[in-house]
């Protein structure tokens, strides 16, 4: 108000209202061994990559063995932020290379043939086991680009019904492999991180960067692995059923949990059901649990645990499936964490509420970075500017019946007194869980 001429001075300012928003769940992180793909890079796969593009992005067909893995992350997941852990070599011959390297590559051909309209023109094809994925007319093989399975040489053009690429191998994957992984996608945001492997060192490595990503970093996920020994840790989750093979394929692709019929043993890794529990537990929304929900994955599982042993795998913190009828289902939706204090109590070894914990964490982190940090003066205005952000988000976590009991005075945003930028944040919460036990009494009168 410093005008000095007369007349009307309008500012148009909109009203306050909640910009926050719930992130959507369904983010895996897991490295694979692959016998294609980039190397030495995490890279983004979504289940059109698998379902509608798997040739183009992994060399195989989605019904292909090696695709084992991610029909059953996806069978849930939405995003797969995934690694090639094997160094390989690229496949090769006089007229390409590989564009990437693994055994796949040695199931790619090259044929060239003269062009039936231009006598002075070539026709070179690359054929993807027996299938023609691209074909390029060109004068010269300096002409020929590359496609999404190799890179070509300079060469003589003349007729051949098809030379294979030779010497693609796989390699071998080490601990160091998988450092490099977690080195690479520390970066990314995701929900699950899985340990696909029965090595103790790998997955002792594998809970060691839970820890220290969640209680250093801030980093809030959890991490699926196969009979974890005891982390006694929120933030893993360990699975107790070994599996074995798969079941007949045409019955898997189906969607259809047979117990009988298998056809062939393609997987004889007893860490299979990793990969489908990782996609079940990133995808599981934040008001929902995994207790009860059903298998509907390829791999055959071991489930002859008793009652009894049923009782000592919740006690002791592992997750594991059970009977019931036709069905594998997962009996309670825990974590490993049971040294329970009065501090921490047994409701942290329960995953649906750690999901709440770590999305109140994500949300809170994420609104404060991308509408805060360096553009809100922290004042008082300001910091009622964050408070307001923060409760709009519990609140929509209220309305989904995420939590309960929430009033907006459970949430505190003051200015830290020693330095003149910091804020500090403190609430109450108190986690919805979904009904497991029943527990009944009849009076006969």
């Amino acid at each position: 108000m410093n005008k000095v001429l007369p007349g009307t001075y309008i500012n148009f300012v909109s009203a306050a209202r909640a910009s926050a928003m719930l992130s959507d769940r369904g983010i895996v992180a897991c490295p694979l061994e692959l016998d294609w793909g980039p190397d030495g890079e995490v890279f983004k796969v979504e289940p059109e990559d698998v379902i509608t593009n798997s040739r183009k992005v992994f060399a195989h067909d989605y019904g292909d063995d090696e695709m084992l893995p991610l029909r059953e992350i996806f069978k849930n997941a939405r995003v797969l932020y995934t690694y090639k852990l094997n160094q390989a070599t690229k496949a090769s011959n006089d007229m390409a290379e590989a564009l990437y390297g693994g055994s796949r590559g040695n199931d790619i051909m090259i044929s060239v043939a003269q062009n039936v309209d231009n006598e002075s023109a070539w026709d070179v094809s690359t054929i993807l086991a027996g299938r023609v994925v691209d074909t390029q007319t060109v004068a010269s093989s300096a002409n020929l680009v590359p496609n999404d399975y190799v890179k070509f040489k300079t060469f003589d053009l003349e007729a051949t019904a098809g030379t294979p690429l030779t010497g693609g191998d796989n390699g071998e994957a080490s601990g160091g492999d998988y450092q490099d992984f977690l080195d690479k996608v520390e970066g990314n945001s995701f929900h699950i991180l899985a340990c696909p492997t029965d090595d103790d060192t790998t997955k002792d490595l594998f809970v060691q960067f839970t820890k220290r990503m969640r209680d250093e970093v801030g980093a809030k996920f959890q991490m699926v692995g196969h009979k974890l020994n005891k982390p006694d840790y929120e933030g893993c989750i360990s699975i107790r059923n070994d599996s074995e093979g798969i079941l007949n394929v045409e019955n898997a692709l189906a969607g259809v949990n047979a117990t009988v019929g298998v056809s062939q043993v393609v997987d004889d890794t007893k860490y299979g059901l990793v990969y489908w529990v990782a996609g079940a537990e990133a995808a599981c929304a934040v008001n929902a649990s995994c207790t009860a929900k059903k298998y509907d994955g390829e791999y055959a599982m071991i489930c002859n645990e008793t009652q009894s042993e049923l009782e000592d795998c919740i006690n002791n913190g592992e997750l594991v499936f059970h009977k019931n009828g036709e069905d594998y289902c997962i009996l309670s939706d825990v974590n490993t964490f049971t040294s329970f204090t009065e501090d921490k109590n047994s409701d942290f070894s329960l995953n649906q509420v750690i999901r709440v914990l770590d999305q109140i964490a994500n949300d809170v982190a994420s609104t404060f970075a991308n509408m805060f940090i360096g553009k809100v003066q922290n004042d008082a205005s300001g910091r009622t500017s964050l408070w307001n952000e923060i409760v709009s988000l519990h609140d929509q976590l209220q309305q989904i019946r995420a939590i309960q009991n929430f009033d907006s005075e459970d949430i505190v945003v003051n200015a830290v007194d020693t330095d003149k930028r910091a804020v500090s944040e403190t609430e109450s919460v108190q986690p919805t869980c979904a009904m497991e036990k029943l527990y009944m009494t009849v009076t006969v009168e």
